[in-house]
């Protein structure tokens, strides 16, 4: 089996504020996210609820994917969220 990479949204509990990452271990980096294992933006501003992801083959692919969303709009960011999970719901136990 390939390995496979994930560009990721996370927000708070407000859904306010909003981070975007890359890893190639989702389910292991949400978690340390919603431990606040590492300190930093997310651990500072509560934000380690999942709403968004996507999967990539190529580590590339995937991040030039995560630089694409974190230099597009806060509203882009929204619409895809809404467009995957409308209700801004936890993605976290479907993994």
């Amino acid at each position: 089996m390939e390995k496979q990479y994930y560009t990721y949204i996370l927000t708070n509990a407000a859904d306010r504020v909003l981070y975007v990452g890359f890893t190639s271990d989702l389910k292991g980096r949400v978690y340390q996210h919603k431990t606040k294992a590492v300190p930093g933006f997310t651990s500072r501003y509560n934000v380690e609820k999942l709403v968004y992801y996507e999967t990539f083959d190529d580590v590339w692919a995937a991040i030039e994917r995560e630089k694409q969303l974190k230099a597009g709009s806060r509203d882009d960011k929204v619409q895809l969220v809404r467009g995957m999970n409308p209700a801004w719901a936890d993605l976290y136990e479907t993994l």
